[in-house]
């Protein structure tokens, strides 16, 4: 059974992942392209084990069906397709990827034409579709080759003030974690004072043995490690097909993606002087974006988690910046996607148009907006325990540790968020016979002691 989740199919390569399904996929969703009288599309591959092969395969069918077909001349990241996509008039882009999961994955991403990630009522149609194609054969024409990377970058160099960057010097570690953004930001970086140090830019189908999860501290030790070494400014970790964006700051310490949406949201409105539009959240983002909006009398709109959800209010109305906890982030008017290389570049730039280091940012961020200390666990969960979030979701606690409790969300899972701003949210994973608990509080002890309270919540009978 093929099936898209909240950002395409993937599967194990060899086992889901085949040709042969990759073939019933291309042809399903060529059939519904040339149904709604589609013309053009755009292909692209990451990294990983037989992408490249998959990529052309699919290409082919495109332009065995009668498409004008454009195929990436080499690897590329996501957001390099759906900026190709967007501007240069392309019905659809796919991309041959399994983001951030281990090597043994790959995956099957849809574009649509204004750049950003398939909704999902689009992807269910390309899913209907695939039992009316099952037993036809792969027509094979012949797509054109082009570089997709070379216009992307130029699209976000366009969106930064390069003479800052010619102006003052900064030292960067780039991380791409094996994966698709190796290169972008030296290229990026071309003729300004930027020294770009990158680690892991070679092909690693086995990733380091990891996945290339660039918001998990243990998975980007090697960069913290690099950081301090060379006394860098700033490191930058992507995950494997570059849209997502971890942040090191100059001690060699990890930035959690909380802080690193606020910073981003306060440049943008702040240093760059765009106001215009609401601000989209994810229901497993924190406060501080919440503090933001409330103190500059901006919008601010929560969704369920996964940046589709994000992608239907861009589609409904004028955003600003939308983001979630997993470290993608989206300057919408540009791009209506998340891209890995520019979030790097706009922190940097942050940086130096403050003429602050990332820890004194930090710093000040929690000193106008107060602190926040955020964490996320797993927790392994029985059948009956996974009836827990109904029983909290019918008889919810008034207060916790004295602090009343002021809102419950149950637009994805339930957020409970008390008075002080404080909150934890219980989610199932849509995947695995887990929990994903997430807090927030103003202290570290505090914010363990609320996950602690959390997993009480669920435990009891």
């Amino acid at each position: 059974m093929i099936k898209f989740g909240t950002d395409g199919w993937r599967g194990v390569i060899s086992r889901e992942f085949t040709f042969d399904n990759l073939r019933k996929v291309a042809l399903a969703h060529g059939k519904l392209l040339k149904e709604q009288g589609a013309k053009r599309v755009v292909v692209g591959y990451d990294l990983r084990f037989l992408s490249e092969e998959y990529g052309r395969f699919v290409a082919e069918i495109f332009a065995g069906m009668g498409f004008e077909t454009v195929l990436s001349d080499g690897f590329c990241p996501t957001p390099a397709v759906s900026y190709n996509t967007k501007y240069g008039n392309f019905d659809n882009g796919v991309v041959i990827t399994a983001s951030h999961n281990y090597g043994k994955y790959n995956g099957y991403k849809v574009k649509e034409s204004f750049g950003g990630a398939a909704r999902t009522e689009f992807t269910k149609e390309i899913e209907k579709r695939i039992p009316e194609v099952e037993s036809l054969e792969a027509p094979k024409g012949e797509p054109k080759l082009e570089d997709l990377v070379t216009p992307y970058v130029e699209g976000a160099r366009s969106q930064i003030e390069l003479s800052l960057f010619k102006e003052k010097s900064v030292k960067i570690v780039h991380d791409p974690m094996y994966g698709a953004q190796q290169g972008c930001f030296v290229k990026a970086l071309v003729g300004t004072k930027a020294e770009v140090t990158e680690i892991h830019a070679y092909r690693d189908p086995l990733f380091g043995g990891k996945h290339p999860e660039p918001i998990v501290e243990e998975n980007i030790t090697a960069l913290m490690e690099k950081v301090r070494a060379l006394k860098a400014d700033i490191g930058i970790a992507n995950d494997g097909d570059g849209d997502r964006v971890g942040i090191v700051n100059e001690k060699g310490e990890f930035v959690n993606s909380q802080i690193v949406y606020a910073l981003l949201l306060l440049h943008i409105i702040r240093n760059k002087g765009r106001r215009e539009g609401v601000v989209v959240k994810t229901v497993s983002t924190g406060y501080l974006v919440d503090r933001i909006c409330r103190k500059l009398g901006i919008e601010l709109i929560e969704v369920p988690v996964g940046f589709k959800n994000i992608t239907e209010v861009i589609l409904r109305q004028k955003v600003l910046f939308g983001g979630e906890e997993s470290g993608g982030y989206a300057l919408v008017d540009y791009l209506p996607e998340r891209d890995g290389l520019l979030m790097g570049l706009l922190m940097v730039e942050k940086m130096l148009a403050e003429e602050k280091s990332v820890s004194q940012m930090v710093e000040e961020l929690f000193k106008e907006f107060g602190a926040a200390y955020y964490k996320r666990m797993d927790l392994p969960v029985t059948e009956e325990e996974r009836k827990a979030l109904e029983r909290i979701k019918e008889n919810p606690p008034k207060e916790w540790e004295g602090l009343k409790v002021s809102k419950i969300l149950t637009i994805d899972g339930v957020k409970i968020i008390f008075e002080d701003d404080s909150w934890i949210l219980f989610r199932p994973s849509g995947t695995e016979p887990v929990f994903r608990v997430y807090a927030e509080t103003p202290e570290p002890k505090r914010t363990e002691k609320l996950l602690s309270w959390g997993v009480t919540l669920v435990k009891q009978r």
